[in-house]
């Protein structure tokens, strides 16, 4: 995890990161093994019924951290801090880790383990890595474990689904004191950003949204011509997402006049998904938490897994290890966790492929 935290990787920049995988997969004696034209690293370990669907295995090589960040790390008695140590460094070395395991311990399963490190899981990535992997695996998958590094004990069973607008005000502009009175880019944006803001969405199912950006204007004396936010929605529930992109859009149109127009671009689209928490994937998981002493929590959120399941494949997010401050230059991993975490992701990725063709 270590070294791979030390590779940048920024959305759309995994190359470098992508290589050292590729380089350990051949290493570990994966078949197959290759990067596409968008990064992603696939490799291979077949079973005894290479016809038969296997287990997709998949964990996240970009970081939301721009080049250029410091990614020095400072570890403790009991964690390792630094940017993307956890999301996915770690989740990454589970890969890795297993497939060492298997190589020395000359294990074979029934059916094949695929394994893919996807691109542009963050951000604007919009799961592409995780789409493109998944459409040209699919035929030989019969369920999906995507592996973070923050995340032990919990099961991610419920894609959340996840619109993203970029919505861009434009005005003819002008002086501050000439032309005062004309309509302002950015007065308008923020007007937009005040009304969305006054929306309530229902809880149940959990629905939310977070203007994280809002950008424009050309200098302090000049009335704007352009300005724009960039808006994040998420649902637990697709028409819940629908219905609360339609309250942001009359929102705009609100605010639609002369000489005042609006462009709005979508920069987003996770689709949603779901597996019951009786199926035996999800009760598989808990099975592997219990077997190292803890208790498992079924959660809901957006990873690479909402692409198979979206398409009813089944798919459940688990984690390696516990640790936390996410997305933060203060990020951290604990330790301690890591050698269970290890022991049920190879549990669970071993009993899937055993065990598949039973269900």
């Amino acid at each position: 995890a270590i070294k791979i935290q030390s590779i940048p990787a920024p959305t759309f920049q995994e190359e470098a990161r992508a290589k050292y995988i590729a380089e350990q997969f051949n290493a570990l004696g994966l078949a197959d093994v290759r990067i596409d034209e968008i990064h992603n690293v696939y490799g291979i370990l077949n079973g005894r019924l290479t016809d038969e669907r296997g287990v997709m295995l998949m964990a996240h090589l970009d970081t939301v951290f721009p080049e250029g960040t410091d990614l020095a790390l400072h570890r403790t008695s009991s964690a390792i801090h630094g940017p993307g140590i956890g999301d996915n460094s770690m989740g990454l070395a589970g890969l890795l880790g297993l497939a060492a395991y298997c190589s020395q311990e000359k294990l074979t399963s029934e059916r094949s383990l695929l394994f893919v490190a996807t691109s542009r899981e963050e951000g604007l990535g919009n799961l592409n890595g995780a789409r493109s992997a998944f459409e040209s695996l699919k035929h030989r998958v019969g369920l999906v474990i995507n592996v973070e590094g923050l995340a032990l004990g919990e099961i991610f069973n419920v894609g959340t689904a996840i619109r993203r607008l970029h919505i861009t005000a434009n005005t003819d502009g002008g002086h501050s004191w000439d032309s005062f009175g004309a309509p302002s880019a950015t007065h308008v944006i923020c007007r937009l950003g005040a009304a969305i803001a006054e929306i309530v969405p229902p809880k149940e199912p959990r629905t939310t949204y977070n203007i994280g950006i809002i950008e424009g204007g050309g200098s302090i004396n000049s009335i704007a011509a352009e300005a724009s936010l960039w808006l994040d929605m998420r649902s637990k529930d697709q028409k819940n997402l629908l219905e609360l992109e339609k309250r942001v859009l009359a929102k705009v149109e609100a605010l639609k006049a002369d000489g005042v127009s609006f462009r709005i671009e979508s920069v987003g689209d996770r689709p949603s998904g779901r597996i019951a928490p009786d199926h035996f994937l999800v009760q598989g998981a808990m099975a592997a938490l219990e077997g190292i002493g803890r208790q498992g929590k079924l959660q809901a959120g957006s990873t690479d897994a909402n692409i198979p399941l979206s398409q009813g494949c089944p798919a459940i997010t688990i984690g390696i290890s516990r640790g936390g401050n996410g997305h933060r230059l203060d990020e951290y991993v604990e330790t301690s966790p890591v050698k269970d975490g290890a022991q049920q992701f190879f549990a669970l990725a071993l009993a899937a492929a055993d065990y598949i063709g039973d269900f």
